[in-house]
Parts: structure tokens; C-alpha cells; sequence
């Protein structure tokens, strides 16, 4: 199995887990006298075998992603770079917006107020975070579609 299968099927356990965790709920309590539209103790199973599951993919995307490696870097410290890349795109595009609103004045007597930093240049760095991101997951997936998981 590659990395990005498992990656996707991970992606699927997730979702089931939160439909059947919520299908239970609707499941867990029923009127005197009524039957549940479902069986509550077979959906626990069905939920016990997806976390199951999902604790071993769990497992093995981290073992891969912790030895596999592209151009010298662990897939994790490529991870990590992207997920830092991607905080400091964040703060930076929320400078930007913050730095950019000009507050307008009714009259010429009121106090004006001024952007304290450069914002082109922020916008600029913004943006390299950005194209960096983009490179980053490009590298990552190729990396998914090529690595196999550590099973």
C-alpha cells in the first residue's frame, strides 16, 4: 500500500467514525415499549473495528512518514515545515489586512492613524510563505504516491 492510500483511507476512517459516533447517539436511548431504527451494540463494533484500524494507519503513516525521505529531510520535518510555513503565512496575511485598513477621517482636525509597518513588504513575504507551502506539499505528494507504508 502507498503512503497516499493510506493517507485517504485514514481520511475515510475519520469520517465514518464521526457518522457512526453520531448514529449511536441517535441510537442510544429509545422510548418504553420502542424499538431503535439501528442497534446501538452492533454500530459499537462497527466503531470498535474502525478505531482499530485507524490506530494501525495511525501508526505506520508515522512510522513512514518518520523513515521515509526526500532530498536528505524526513517526510515529518517536511510536515513540519509546511505546517510552520503555513502559521506564518496566517500571521502574516492577518498583518497585512490589519495594516492595510486606513481609517478615514470626517474632518482635517481628527487624528490620523498609520500603518507602523511596511505592508508591501509583509505582502511580499506572505507571498513567499505561500509559494512555499505550495512546493512544500508538492513535494509531499509525490512523496505519498511513491513511498510505500511501513507496515
Amino acid at each position: 500500500m502507498k503512503l497516499a492510500e493510506a493517507l485517504q483511507e485514514r481520511a475515510d476512517l475519520n469520517k465514518k467514525i464521526s457518522e457512526l459516533t453520531s448514529r449511536i447517539r441517535q441510537n442510544c436511548l429509545v422510548q418504553e415499549g420502542e424499538n431503535t431504527n439501528e442497534d446501538p451494540n452492533s454500530l459499537m463494533a462497527e466503531l470498535n473495528t474502525c478505531i482499530d484500524r485507524l490506530k494501525y494507519l495511525m501508526a505506520a503513516i508515522n512510522r513512514t512518514n518518520n523513515t521515509a525521505s526526500v532530498g536528505g529531510r524526513t517526510l515529518t520535518d517536511i510536515i513540519a515545515e509546511k505546517d510552520a510555513m503555513g502559521v506564518k503565512h496566517h500571521a502574516y496575511r492577518q498583518f497585512v489586512s490589519e495594516a492595510g485598513n486606513r481609517t478615514a477621517r470626517a474632518r482635517y482636525s481628527e487624528i490620523k492613524i498609520l500603518s507602523a509597518v511596511n505592508v508591501p513588504e509583509l505582502q511580499k513575504e506572505a507571498d513567499k510563505c505561500a509559494k512555499r507551502i505550495r512546493e512544500l506539499d508538492n513535494t509531499l505528494q509525490q512523496a505519498n504516491w511513491t513511498i510505500d507504508l511501513s507496515e
